[in-house]
C-alpha cells in the first residue's frame, strides 16, 4: 500500500503521539488507496453527505471573512444543548481548555488514572507541576475503583484531580451515580475536572453527564469534545462546563477569536441536523457491539468493554503492537492506535477506533493475515494450517 520506510519513520520521529493523518499519507507515495482510519476516533457517520455539500457551497465565505467572536458562537451552542451560556466556554479544541485549566487553576500537583489521554499527563508536566498517576489495574479490566482512587489523592496531597468518563484508551466508564459521589468525596479540592469528551458514545448518552451539577458545585470542570462527536476533528472544537466563576475565568483568558469560521457553520447548523446526529450516535454504538464480538473469534486477542467511540485490545502473548501496526499500515492500508507511548499501557495494546462493518472486515481480515498467516508470514507461531485462517481457527479449536 505504502512506502514502509517512509511511512514507519513517522512513527519513530513521534514518540508521544501518533503522526498525522495528512503526515501519513503523504509519507504513502504510491498513490494507492487511501488509509482505512482506526486510529483517529472520529464519528464515521456525521457530518452527514447533505452537511458536507452545505458547507462546500459556503466555502469561499467560510475561508474569506472573520468569525463572529467566541460569545456568539457558544450562546449558539448552549441554545443547542439547554445549558446556559454563563457557564459554557468554547476552546479551539479541547485541548487549548486543558491547557488553560492548568495554567489557570492547576497549582502544584494533579493527580489522574493511567492509562488516559496524554494531554491530562504530558501539560501539567511540560509546566513543571507534580502529576500524581494512579495506574488502573490490567488484572481488573483497566476499571477505575473510585474509592481508592480517592484514597490516592488523599495519600499524595493532590490539590486537582482529573477523571475521563469514558477513559481513553480503555473505554471504561463509571456510572452517575458513582461521578457524583466521587466529586463529593472531593468537594475540598481546588479543582475536578470530568472528562466527558467520549460520553456521547455511550449507551446511555448524554444523560449519563454531570455537567448538571458541575454549575452548581465551586470547584467542578467538565469537559467536552465536539470534534469527536461530530466527525470533525480538523475543525478543533470543544467546550467545559462549570459554574460562572470558573468558566468565566478561563473564558477571560482566551482571545476574541479563538474559534474559526468552520466551527461558527457547524455550530449554527447542528439545530437543523440534530436528528440526523443522534441517529449516527445510535449506528455508532451498534457497530460498536459488533466490532467487540468480531474481535473476540480472534485467538488470543483480548478485547476490553468499552462505552466510547473504540475498543482497547491486548494482544496475544509474544506479538509486539508497533510490528503489528507497520505491517497492517504498509501491508493492507490500515492505520491503528499502537499504544506503547502511552503511560501505563505498553506495545501489547491496541486502540481500535469503531468503523462502519465493511471496514471491521477489513481490520480482522489485516489481523488473520499478519497474526496467524502460515508459510513464515505471521507474527504468531502456527503448529499447522491450511492457509485459511478462518478454517484454521475452528481447526485449532476442536
Amino acid at each position: 500500500m505504502a512506502d514502509a520506510g517512509n511511512v514507519t519513520a513517522l512513527f519513530r520521529a513521534s514518540t508521544a503521539h501518533t503522526p498525522s493523518y495528512s503526515a501519513l499519507n503523504r509519507a504513502a507515495s504510491d498513490g494507492g488507496q487511501p488509509l482505512v482510519d482506526f486510529c483517529i476516533p472520529c464519528n464515521p457517520y456525521f457530518p452527514t453527505p447533505e452537511m458536507y455539500e452545505e458547507l462546500g457551497g459556503r466555502l469561499r465565505d467560510i475561508l474569506t471573512y472573520y468569525p463572529s467572536g467566541a460569545d456568539t458562537i457558544a450562546a449558539e451552542l448552549s441554545a443547542v444543548l439547554g445549558l446556559n451560556p454563563q457557564t459554557v466556554v468554547m476552546g479551539n479544541g479541547s485541548t487549548e481548555l486543558i491547557t488553560w485549566i492548568d495554567h489557570l487553576l492547576v497549582r502544584d500537583a494533579l493527580a489522574v488514572p493511567v492509562p488516559t489521554f496524554g494531554r491530562w499527563t504530558d501539560q501539567s508536566m511540560e509546566t513543571g507541576k507534580r502529576v500524581d498517576m494512579f495506574l488502573l489495574p490490567e488484572s481488573d479490566g483497566f476499571v477505575l475503583d473510585p474509592h481508592a482512587f480517592v484514597d490516592f489523592v488523599r495519600s499524595r496531597g493532590s490539590r486537582t484531580a482529573v477523571v475521563c468518563n469514558p477513559n481513553n484508551p480503555d473505554g471504561g466508564m463509571l456510572p452517575r451515580r458513582s461521578v457524583l459521589a466521587l466529586l463529593d468525596a472531593l468537594q475540598d479540592l481546588d479543582l475536578v475536572v470530568v472528562d466527558e469528551s467520549f460520553l456521547e458514545f455511550a449507551d446511555a448518552g448524554p444523560e449519563s453527564s454531570v455537567a448538571d451539577e458541575a454549575v452548581l458545585r465551586p470547584n467542578v470542570i467538565v469537559l467536552r469534545s465536539l470534534g469527536k462527536n461530530f466527525g470533525l476533528h480538523g475543525v478543533r472544537f470543544g467546550y467545559l462546563v462549570a459554574n460562572p466563576g470558573l468558566s468565566g475565568r478561563v473564558r477571560a483568558a482566551l482571545p476574541k477569536w479563538n474559534l474559526n469560521s468552520f466551527a461558527e457553520t457547524v455550530v449554527f447548523m447542528l439545530k437543523q441536523h440534530r436528528h440526523a446526529y443522534d441517529l449516527s450516535l445510535r449506528q455508532v454504538r451498534r457497530d460498536r457491539q459488533e466490532m467487540i464480538w468480531h474481535l473476540g473469534r480472534l485467538p488470543g486477542l483480548t478485547s476490553y468493554p468499552s462505552q466510547g467511540n473504540f475498543v482497547y485490545v491486548r494482544l496475544p502473548d509474544g506479538v509486539d503492537g508497533a510490528a503489528l501496526r507497520d505491517r497492517l499500515l504498509t501491508e493492507h492500508g490500515i492505520l491503528v492506535r499502537e499504544c506503547g507511548n502511552k503511560i501505563g499501557s505498553s506495545s501489547r495494546f491496541l486502540r481500535l477506533v469503531v468503523r462502519p462493518p465493511v471496514d471491521v472486515q477489513h481490520l480482522v481480515g489485516g489481523l488473520e493475515q499478519t497474526l496467524y498467516a502460515t508459510g513464515g508470514g505471521g507474527l504468531l507461531p502456527v503448529p499447522y494450517g491450511t492457509g485459511n485462517p478462518a478454517v484454521d481457527r475452528l481447526v485449532m479449536r476442536a
